[in-house]
């Protein structure tokens, strides 16, 4: 495979899912996440890989995450084991209190019960003040730990091919960076410190029962195993359960994200009680599974009670018949029912929080799966950066016999041939789905060709960097986009260290500065939403202004004026001419009279160029280019 940002081994694998390809691109299938509603209240859309077992490594990935902080993990561990080792020492005390005033001892030594109690109020004192102290800790660890994960996660997703988001909903993206590394930190905060605090008692408990008495000790050999047994049966039945329950949130989450962005459109077609209904089955598919997960979750805490009841009852019937024996008194009784509660208590607590580690596990393995995907190749070795060296970007474009699909079954690109000189204007046409926006991919490298070579200043693009490749195009996409923040910073966006004059500059040349001069704050006002708060004509003007500000030597205009009228698109084009001059152009149109005067026009349908030449020469032709042209005028 070639060292491009989706090569052809990738798109197969993802083939297999059933879903390869940017949503809603002309040339390339639907993929994306479909919607599938049905009795399971909606499926993902696309099967991902097959899950491994969690338990082991997800485990250990939050462990590494643990160990970048060290020095308040090992303070969290001695806050832990002071915590409990003081707590451990009172029910001992506890025995040797009632000791002194056992039946058959005489008089009874109330200083001696003083004593033992004062101890053991200092020793639960002690005890409090460290657990606060472990809590403190731990809170500041999740805190760390999350704040690194979501940084993880955000740098991840800067450095993922545009395949990825081409087959994955926004929301599910999303949904992993906030809810699923929240619920990750809730489990640090909180089931963390409990599992901590389970291991030191238990072993603590089981220590001190030791030393009391061997022989009562062995009824936990009977109920111990049956709580382990019954825990390991039950948290297996619901594993899947709660992996279920994070990918139906996730797949609700990206379904209200759709539906949002899409309120417009929605609202003009009358669907809001269809989209209700839509919500309704995977708002329900998400209830269900939350409620499955919990529901069999919250079996565990129960039959671990019970069986911890049953062998507090062992131990208080075999224990009254050592006393009867003589073979223990009645303070060493009282201390062995209480380890046995500090013993059989964690474990029962344990137990209860078996569902939320469930949960933070399938989320730390939703989590740990987008971070173990594959980013975008690095570039090949030896390749070199476009225009280095002091050499400028000239913009001469060759594709030689290029073959391009997104589904190996379904090529889109049919050996495609061409050669653009520096500076020419090459205006692509063509029915939707006819593989414009594909031939774009193709050359800004978002994907690899499957056959043939593309080429920029005679280098072939798989040996150039894809960073300088890229900076030798500005882009201006029928889809807007602009970010919060004032309209001087999103202009600026593409260009660094540009000043007000620069920008202004840029904004005159696409017909925007005036509009920008009779807002409140002119160039400091701040766009919100992407920029609702203008009309999306003028959302256009401002990205084309961006790219205007560019030193991009080639230019990439895709429907780049759809959103402007006639007019304004007219005065557009003079200024785009004017300014880009000696640059090389690649546009994609509809609107066919923006385009006549061309350098080169293709004619795309199914893949291939059908025709090419002027506008002049192909009216003249009167073939596939003359029907698009005569039928806009129809």
């Amino acid at each position: 495979m070639k060292a491009g940002s989706i090569g052809r081994e990738d798109r197969r694998d993802m083939a297999k899912t059933g879903s390869v390809g940017p949503t809603g691109r002309e040339g390339e299938p639907g993929g994306g996440m479909t919607e599938t509603d049905g009795k399971n209240g909606g499926g993902l859309g696309k099967k991902e890989a097959p899950r491994k077992r969690y338990s082991k490594g997800t485990i250990l990935k939050l462990g590494r995450y643990l160990l970048y902080y060290k020095g308040l993990l090992a303070a969290a561990l001695l806050c832990t084991l002071g915590s409990n080792l003081f707590a451990l020492i009172g029910p001992r005390l506890t025995g040797y209190a009632i000791g002194a005033i056992e039946p058959g001892r005489g008089a009874v030594d109330f200083g001696t019960v003083w004593y033992y109690a004062a101890w053991m109020a200092a020793f639960y004192v002690m005890s409090s003040a460290m657990s606060y102290g472990l809590q403190v800790l731990m809170l500041t660890i999740s805190r760390k730990v999350v704040y690194r994960m979501r940084q993880d996660v955000f740098e991840k997703l800067m450095t993922l091919p545009v395949g990825y988001f081409d087959i994955h909903q926004t929301g599910d993206i999303i949904s992993r960076i906030s809810y699923d590394i929240d619920t990750v930190n809730a489990s640090l905060s909180n089931d963390m410190v409990q599992l901590l605090t389970t291991v030191i008692t238990v072993v603590g408990a089981l220590g001190m029962m030791f030393t009391i008495s061997p022989r009562l000790l062995l009824v936990f050999a009977f109920t111990v195993p049956l709580s382990v047994c019954m825990t390991k049966f039950i948290t297996g039945k619901t594993r899947p359960l709660f992996r279920e329950r994070s990918a139906r949130l996730g797949e609700m989450n990206g379904f209200v994200e759709e539906m949002i962005s899409g309120q417009k459109t929605l609202k003009a077609y009358g669907r809001e009680e269809y989209t209700i209904g839509r919500f309704d089955v995977k708002n329900r598919a998400a209830v269900d599974a939350y409620y499955r997960a919990e529901y069999y979750g919250s079996v565990v805490g129960p039959c671990v009670n019970f069986v911890n009841n049953l062998s507090l009852s062992l131990i208080s019937v075999f224990g009254a018949l050592l006393y009867l024996a003589g073979s223990m008194s009645i303070g060493d009784i009282s201390s062995f029912v209480l380890y046995s509660r500090k013993f059989s208590g964690p474990i029962n607590e344990a137990a209860n929080i078996m569902s939320e580690l469930q949960s933070a596990l399938a989320a730390a393995e939703r989590v740990f799966r987008l971070l173990e995907e594959d980013p975008e190749p690095v570039d090949a070795p030896g390749a070199v950066t476009l225009g280095g060296r002091g050499g400028a970007v000239r913009g001469a474009v060759e594709l030689s016999h290029v073959e391009f699909g997104y589904v190996p079954e379904k090529v889109i690109l049919h050996d495609f041939s061409l050669r653009v000189k520096p500076g020419q204007l090459i205006a692509i046409v063509g029915p939707t789905g006819a593989g414009k926006t594909t031939l774009i991919n193709l050359l800004m490298r978002f994907y690899d060709a499957d056959r043939g070579e593309i080429s920029v200043d005679g280098r072939e693009i798989s040996g150039l960097t894809r960073e300088s490749l890229r900076k030798a195009y500005a882009m201006v996409l029928q889809d807007t986009w602009l970010f919060y923040g004032s309209i001087y910073e999103n202009l600026a966006y593409g260009k660094e260290g540009a000043v007000r004059e620069d920008v202004e500059r840029a904004a005159r040349a696409a017909h925007i500065h005036s509009f920008i001069k009779r807002l409140p704050q002119g160039y400091d006002t701040v766009l919100t939403d992407e920029g609702t708060n203008i009309s999306k004509g003028q959302k256009q003007l401002l990205t084309i202004a961006r790219a205007m500000l560019l030193d991009a030597r080639m230019l990439i205009l895709d429907e780049a004026t759809s959103n402007v009228d006639t007019r304004t698109e007219q005065q557009i084009q003079r200024a785009m001419r004017a300014l880009m001059e000696g640059k090389t152009c690649f546009v994609i149109a509809h609107r066919l009279s923006t385009i006549q005067n061309a350098d080169l026009i293709l004619v795309v349908n199914g893949g291939e160029v059908v025709e090419r030449g002027t506008h002049r020469e192909l009216m003249e032709k009167g073939g596939t280019y003359r029907q698009l042209y005569e039928a806009q005028f129809e």
